[in-house]
């Protein structure tokens, strides 16, 4: 901090406007405004003012910005953010066993979380876990309990207050969080593998080699609007951000790109994303950061990031999986952090995008080796579902 004969708070200095204080503090770093924060109570309060901090968190991991400056975490000091951010880059947390369960009870567990809820399918139902009060944990009976399908859920989506889902039954269930309200139709000869909902459409993908386009506005809920022929079966299915198209991640038997971009409205194929794919490298998951921007993993133990604006025909950058297991699934910060669960012994990776080596690595289920078949993550928690347990990643408390 500045020496006390030349700037101590009842100095001409500090007796400035404060928006000629807050322009001069944008100059400073952490480090400096958290030393500047110690001189006096009313720079303690100016210092820790979001706008001082916003341009510090945009460049930190998993602070809730996203590369356009988004908050996705408003409500949340900025300031706290990034100290829990360098706990998310150092590796420093918590590791906690929040639930667990009988293998035979769960073929493939997959989650989503909102603010208040963690939910979870076990075999054949969709189970809500509120968050406890206090932010730390699960309560450890499930609030509301979503079922419709004869044999286990795939993959579900959350999106505005409804939940899609997809079974090995080949049927689609659609509930309303809030409410009774719930619709079930047949949708594929074999197992749904994975859906995604936005805008009064589902798209879904199955193990019949097919990708198809359902309606859920008045009147033609659960109408086939497009089926797209895969030839080979889906493993995974995202709709652009734009609600123009919609990407399949297949499993790479034949000799077509397991990547995919298809028309929504029309169905037709547009564009195959990268030309050498290894047999067998089928795409596991898939996520959209932006409309142009594109995350996918799989089979053959690479991340790779795809920017359609530059190039279809090679990804913008990857990342390969150190021991050579397959990833499972793949989510981000839409910024920096790249968050990755591995086929064996439930490895989950954390990537900063700025470099090409893995930043931290957890091991969550030796010696017994398992899958991490799905994982979700907030600014201060990483949640990872496994073949027999729910594992948390506390970043608040290392």
């Amino acid at each position: 901090p500045p020496s006390s004969s030349s700037s101590s708070p009842s100095s001409p200095l500090w007796a400035l406007p404060e928006e000629l204080l807050l322009l001069i503090c944008s100059y400073l770093d952490a480090q400096a405004l958290g030393r500047l924060g110690q001189v006096c109570r009313r720079l303690r309060f100016l210092s820790s003012r979001d706008l001082l901090w916003r341009r510090i968190a945009r460049g930190c991991l998993n602070s809730g910005f996203t590369q356009l400056g988004t908050d996705l975490a408003a409500g949340i000091p900025v300031k706290e953010r990034v100290k829990v951010s360098q706990n998310w880059r150092h590796g420093r947390c918590r590791r906690e066993t929040v639930l667990k369960w009988k293998c035979k009870q769960v073929l493939m567990p997959w989650m989503e979380l909102d603010d208040e809820y963690l939910y979870l399918s076990q075999a054949e139902n969709i189970q809500a876990y509120r968050f406890c009060p206090d932010g730390k944990g699960l309560q450890p009976h499930p609030q509301a309990i979503f079922s419709g399908h004869q044999e286990d859920v795939c993959r579900f989506v959350l999106v505005n207050s409804h939940i899609v889902s997809g079974g090995g039954d080949g049927n689609i269930v659609l509930h309303k969080i809030h409410g009774s309200y719930s619709v079930k139709f047949s949708a594929h000869e074999q197992e749904v593998n994975c859906v995604d909902f936005q805008s009064g459409l589902i798209v879904s993908g199955s193990r019949d080699r097919t990708a198809k386009v359902w309606s859920l506005s008045a009147g033609r809920v659960g109408q086939c609007l497009h089926t797209v022929q895969t030839e080979d079966r889906v493993w995974s299915i995202a709709i652009s951000p734009l609600l123009s198209s919609f990407v399949t991640g297949t499993a790479c038997c034949g000799h077509t790109s397991p990547l995919r971009i298809w028309d929504l409205e029309s169905g037709q194929l547009l564009t195959c994303l990268g030309t050498d794919f290894h047999r067998g490298a089928g795409v596991l998951d898939v996520f959209y950061e932006t409309p142009s921007l594109l995350l996918s993993c799989g089979y053959d133990t690479y991340i790779r990031y795809w920017d359609i604006r530059t190039s279809t025909r090679k990804c913008v950058q990857e990342w390969e999986e150190p021991h050579d297991s397959a990833l499972y699934c793949v989510r981000s910060d839409k910024n920096h952090m790249i968050a990755s669960g591995s086929s064996y012994y439930g490895v989950v990776r954390l990537w900063d995008k700025r470099q090409t080596r893995c930043l931290q690595s957890f091991h969550l289920s030796s010696p017994t080796s398992s899958p991490v078949y799905c994982l979700r993550f907030s600014t201060t928690h990483l949640y990872a579902a496994l073949a027999s347990a729910l594992h948390v990643l506390d970043f608040t408390a290392p």
